[in-house]
């Protein structure tokens, strides 16, 4: 077995030099006159219905695109005013239709006077249409303009460029409308309002609803009453932008028989500790000396050992689960716990858990690693993330840690297919589906992806299934179990391991294990079900490779638009690579839920692969083809920058299929590279400072260890190489956790 190397030299960095080119329409497109009136009958029905409502001081107003839209495709010529960028007035956003015909809705918030603006220029524009160009302009016209190859006579009116950003801007425009709450109030909620110029507090107050009632979890969510949503609903229903049941049961799972047979285990040491949110925690159990427990419900609301099957089960298996389980021992040895009960066996308050998970992880910064199983039987919404995956995903961008969530499990009677439960929709988090000893989705999985388009669940483990139950420990004694409950904690435990152990980074940690599941396997988990594929069950698997690889990690911050590396030296044979390459890119990204659809605010986009060129025309030829951010012009729609590069996704995994028939790449000089480009949805630079891991993984075509040469060629190069032996981790992990006695 090889060991993962660690390469440590300097990142070059590279600020963004492209220019912002005039507006152009696409080859081929056109617009009518008739179109833009349509538009300008829309903005004007808007402006005339918030000339009568002033409740909020200005007009939320929806905009409905024709396809899903680039950035640099929203509109860029209406709904703003002189400087003014019209991004800025984005308060939320989401999906409109099913796949592959998904559209954009974006909501923004304005004043009147802006809108007025815009209808003015749209009047100009359908004039200059119908006059010189008989009511259709095409894409022609429009390059004629810029390049100055036909006059614009109409500057005193409108700005040409104006002119022109219009133009465009209504090439990708379909309406505008106002969107409005329709669906029928049941069960206190969770409610997410558009942020307008007027404070939550007096907002609500100014529609009848007594905020010193109402909890608020940030500025524009808080918790509502049906009778005060539905007063919210008849006052104002355009203000609510995302709401959910406050009320979440847990989605149970199958405790089929207990064996009361008394396990005994040492006293703890150095152990690292592993911080577990859950139900109450059962304190007369075996491993309780491992296990530090805090409970956290009221006093006032009754509980009963019942309450404790569900934490203490996965308790057990952090602290213990290869002693309970031989044939799934990981390597990883054992763990304590510091364990918070939130939650009883019945229905809680998601608003309560999102309060407690804060204050959790604010007391004990110590703990780096979270194992969270706790899960809604209720499915998320396609078009925005719930409370509690938002405030996981703020929780990491803030603080050095990792949540690893339970994928939840489908409710005995429910359709074939259920989308995931609350938190596992969290993006930063890891997220754990199950599967059977086969290696096949378990019959309670649930699917993703996140608002249509993110990979999650992330990955796989066993969680035990209905002919081969997991082992746990409950108040009863052992426990035969199965659900994605008990899948999250083997990965926490590996987690804890790769960050306390070996010395890693979160994002490093995250990198290998969602590398180690998709291993050289396409990714084409279509039902999104199984993510990227099967954590390993040993971690020598994931900490060394068979002798024909290479893995090496590398680590780093983004600082600027680029940041990259042209300086690695991938061994040549009778002048080429015979080598096939994948690579893991991960990173935590400061998430915006009243973004709606457009959640992440930070896009590191990953090119590796051999270096190409010299000089100022140096070039890397990506693994995966990808050219997004070349300076060979491309058009690339969203939708396919999505689809095939995963844009705005915190997870990037590009691989070489292995087949018998590849043969070894020809080399440009021996040098291969990795380039990653930091782009931002949001005026306020979120990526500046962002970490990143990743994880690179060569193999041999025929066979070889060339391990020995890489390294070689590594420090020729000026690298610093750190070979990670993992039992040598492991002793100075254990001689730095010693507890030295001074006489």
């Amino acid at each position: 077995m090889n060991n993962i190397l660690q390469l440590k030299g300097q990142f070059n960095k590279k600020p963004y030099r492209g220019k912002i080119g005039s507006p152009r329409l696409p080859v081929g497109s056109k617009v009518s006159s008739e179109h833009m009136k349509a538009l300008m009958s829309d903005l004007q029905n808007i402006l005339n219905y918030w000339e009568d409502d002033i409740t909020i001081q200005g007009a939320l107003i929806s905009v409905y695109y024709k396809d899903v839209v680039a950035k640099s495709n929203r509109v860029k010529g209406l709904l703003c005013k002189g400087s003014a960028d019209p991004s800025d007035s984005i308060c939320g956003s989401r999906f409109e239709g099913e796949k592959p015909y998904e559209k954009h809705v974006f909501t923004h918030y304005l004043q009147l006077d802006v809108l007025r603006e815009s209808i003015k220029r749209l009047k100009i524009c359908i004039n200059i249409i119908d006059k010189d160009y008989k009511g259709i302009i095409t894409w022609e016209d429009i390059n004629s303009i810029n390049d100055k190859t036909v006059d614009y006579k109409h500057d005193i009116e409108l700005a040409r460029t104006n002119f022109l950003k219009v133009i465009v801007d209504a090439n990708y425009l379909e309406k505008f409308r106002i969107d409005r709450d329709e669906n029928q109030v049941e069960e206190r909620s969770i409610v997410t309002i558009f942020k307008t110029v007027i404070k939550t507090a007096d907002l609500l107050s100014k529609l009848g609803i007594n905020m010193i009632d109402a909890k608020a979890i940030n500025e524009t969510t808080f918790r509502l009453n049906p009778d005060e949503l539905e007063l919210l609903r008849n006052k104002a229903p355009y203000l609510i932008a995302m709401r959910v049941n406050d009320i979440s049961k847990l989605t149970h799972e199958d405790i089929i028989e207990f064996d009361s047979e008394v396990i005994r285990i040492p006293s703890p040491e150095n152990e690292p500790t592993i911080g577990v949110i859950d139900s109450l925690f059962y304190e007369k159990v075996y491993f309780k000396e491992w296990v530090e427990y805090q409970c956290m419900v009221p006093r006032e609301i009754k509980t009963d050992t019942q309450d404790c099957y569900h934490g203490t089960a996965v308790s057990s298996i952090i602290v213990d689960g290869p002693s309970i389980n031989p044939e799934w021992d990981d390597g990883c040895g054992r763990f304590k716990v510091k364990h918070f009960g939130v939650a009883t066996k019945g229905p809680f308050s998601s608003f309560t858990i999102l309060r407690a998970i804060r204050e959790i992880v604010i007391k004990n910064r110590n703990i780096k690693v979270w194992n969270l199983s706790l899960g809604s039987a209720l499915q998320i919404h396609r078009n925005f993330i719930s409370p509690e995956a938002a405030e996981l995903d703020r929780i990491q961008c803030e603080y050095d840690v990792i949540f690893v969530v339970a994928g939840t499990n489908k409710i005995k009677g429910s359709p074939n297919v259920m989308r995931l439960g609350a938190p596992a929709d969290s993006l930063n988090s890891i997220v754990v589906n199950s599967v059977d000893s086969n290696g096949n989705a378990a019959s309670y999985h649930r699917v993703g992806p996140v608002l249509s388009f993110f990979h999650k669940p992330d990955i796989s483990y066993y969680g035990g299934d209905s002919n081969d139950k997991m082992k746990v420990c409950t108040p009863f004694g052992e426990g035969h179990v199965s659900g994605t409950s008990f899948a999250a904690p083997w990965i926490s435990r590996k987690v804890a391991f790769l960050i306390h152990n070996m010395g890693f980074t979160r994002e490093v940690a995250k990198a290998l294990i969602v590398d180690s599941a998709a291993n050289w396997n396409p990714m084409d988990d279509v039902s999104h079900s199984i993510g990227y594929g099967i954590v390993p069950r040993r971690i020598e698997n994931i900490v060394q490779t068979v002798n024909d690889e290479i893995r090496f990690i590398l680590t780093g911050t983004s600082d600027s638009y680029e940041t990259y590396v042209y300086n690695i030296p991938i061994p040549v044979y009778d002048g080429k690579h015979p080598f096939f390459a994948r690579a893991t890119l991960c990173y935590f990204p400061k998430c915006v839920r009243d973004q709606g659809v457009d959640y992440t605010t930070t896009e590191m986009d990953i090119h590796f692969g051999r270096v190409m060129g010299s000089n100022n025309k140096t070039a890397i030829k990506s693994v995966n083809e990808n050219k997004q951010g070349s300076e060979v012009a491309l058009y690339l729609p969203e939708g396919n920058a999505r689809r095939l590069y995963r844009k705005w996704d915190n997870i990037k995994h590009i691989s070489d299929i292995i087949k018998t028939s590849s043969r070894p790449r020809k080399s440009y000089g021996g040098m291969w590279g990795i380039s990653i480009k930091t782009k931002e949805r949001l005026r306020t630079k979120h990526g500046k400072g962002l970490q990143f891991g990743v994880v690179i993984t060569l193999k041999e075509m025929n066979g070889e260890n060339r391990i020995n040469d890489f390294i070689k060629l590594c420090m020729v190069r000026g690298w610093v190489v750190n070979q990670i032996d993992l039992q040598d981790k492991i002793d100075v992990y254990h001689k730095a956790e010693e507890n030295i006695e001074l006489e």
